[in-house]
């Protein structure tokens, strides 16, 4: 885990207060009728109308400046022609470049009106970043994160993506330490004051395996849930401090 000194933690918390923005942004445009493709521009054009770069745009050869996972999609979705549907539900996953140093975000919205099993689904897997969040402290460890956000999880009725998870985060896009969504307490890579993390579970509504699907040109994959049953995430980048977790995407 890199740690920041204290002129690096401000240039990330402006990067990140970007990301969020860039977020919420896009996230106003989702409704029915739109395609992935269009949001993909949207948030291209306002990260770079704040003289930012996002940050999957070529990274590995992913030809797309944001991810939109819709329904079944747990994680890298790739934007294209799929045009939204009343019902869906869509995680926008938004990553800004500036200042030498990278921020992380994303969230799950509602494309018009969805029903009760999605609501219930996507406001697990809000809760579940935040109970993960929560146990990150200052002497802690990945598995403590993973430990709280499995065992809320469980409790809910729903599973955890065991294969993707959060990352380190800062100069580089994905950083040592991996960030689990299950674990044991105290076990894992100890977490250092002045670290930065992202926290994202993936929640999934059934243990159907994860479909792997390819990128062409590139060496991210995309994934599904087999049995094409939903699937929400949410993420932070948090600031690891004495006092405990800070996170610097908020929203």
């Amino acid at each position: 885990m890199t740690i920041k000194t204290m002129d690096e933690i401000r240039q990330m918390e402006k990067v990140c207060q970007l990301a969020a923005q860039t977020l919420y942004h896009t996230a106003k445009f989702v409704r029915p009728g739109i395609t992935t493709n269009e949001l993909d521009k949207i948030a291209h054009d306002f990260t770079l109308s704040h003289e930012a770069k996002p940050a999957p745009l070529g990274y590995h050869g992913y030809p797309k400046s944001i991810c939109t996972s819709v329904n079944e999609v747990i994680c890298h979705g790739v934007p294209d022609s799929t045009v939204l549907k009343e019902g869906d539900i869509i995680n926008l996953d938004i990553t800004c470049y500036k200042f030498g140093f990278h921020g992380d975000t994303s969230a799950t919205f509602y494309v018009g009106d969805v029903s009760d099993r999605a609501k219930k689904l996507t406001e697990a897997a809000k809760d579940a970043m935040m109970v993960g969040i929560e146990a990150i402290t200052a002497k802690g460890t990945t598995g403590d994160i993973g430990f709280a956000i499995n065992k809320f999880t469980t409790r809910q009725g729903y599973h955890v993506v065991r294969e993707i998870g959060g990352h380190g985060i800062g100069r580089g896009f994905h950083e040592d330490p991996f960030v689990p969504s299950y674990g044991k307490k105290g076990r894992g890579d100890r977490l250092l004051v002045g670290g930065t993390i992202t926290v994202e579970p993936m929640l999934n509504e059934t243990t159907a395996e994860l479909v792997e699907h390819d990128i062409p040109n590139s060496s991210i994959k995309w994934y599904t849930t087999a049995d094409k049953t939903l699937s929400a995430q949410f993420e932070h980048t948090v600031l690891i401090t004495e006092n405990g977790p800070r996170i610097l995407t908020g929203y």
